[in-house]
């Protein structure tokens, strides 16, 4: 996996939990979607990615990327257990996802230049 690969893999979750809050059919496992391990991406960190480890802005990448997942795991715990779950509360902006989620963006652009 490439940066820009890393960078799609991840916002493909945005998508994922959008359709999910829209009509949650318990498809997604809120305790698989906490762990970051699970993800292309959390993959590749553990994995080929790990080269990079030395790289602050990796270190500051793996901090983000699992404060993501957590954040993830909570907007799906809370559409299962039948709460109305606003996408833009969830989703929007100034959300725990959403900064989590711009906050990983950013480092991957920042490990790209960085790690190279």
């Amino acid at each position: 996996m490439n940066f820009d690969d890393a960078v799609k893999a991840h916002v493909t979750w945005k998508s994922k939990l959008q359709a999910y809050i829209a009509k949650p059919d318990k498809s997604l496992d809120p305790a698989k979607a906490a762990k970051d391990d699970q993800c292309d991406l959390g993959k590749w960190i553990r994995g080929e990615g790990a080269r990079f480890a030395n790289h602050d802005s990796f270190k500051k990448l793996v901090a983000e990327h699992a404060k993501f997942h957590r954040a993830a795991g909570d907007v799906i715990r809370r559409a299962d257990s039948g709460q109305k779950v606003s996408e833009e509360v969830a989703l929007g902006g100034k959300s725990e996802f959403s900064v989590a989620s711009q906050h990983v963006v950013l480092l991957i652009m920042a490990c790209s230049k960085e790690c190279r």
